[in-house]
């Protein structure tokens, strides 16, 4: 299934790429060639094959999300530049708000 130079320019406009001649030329004949193998692969009888999601073996680890108490809470307030009722106190990200 031969791509033509202009499906390959189609293909850079689309994805906002800058091919030279050549390289229309060249990605025509490569691209062609990743097709024709796809159609070989297309071919193949998988009606037996599970299909496989993962290879190996690995799982997430998760745990619960809940707050637990910080044993270096004071530590960690006193290297805070600005602190207030406990928490730290940072700028305003943008420009000309008031606080509520």
């Amino acid at each position: 299934m031969p791509l033509s130079t202009q499906e390959v320019k189609k293909i850079a406009q689309l994805a906002r790429i800058k091919l030279t001649s050549e390289e229309e030329a060249r990605h025509a004949e490569t691209i062609s060639a990743v097709l024709d193998y796809m159609n070989i692969l297309n071919e193949v009888d998988t009606s037996g094959v599970e299909p496989t999601f993962q290879v190996t073996g690995l799982e997430d680890v998760t745990r619960i999300d809940e707050p637990r108490d910080c044993k270096i809470t004071k530590e960690l307030m006193a290297q805070m530049p600005e602190v207030e009722n406990a928490e730290l106190v940072v700028p305003g990200v943008f420009a000309g708000t008031e606080e509520e």
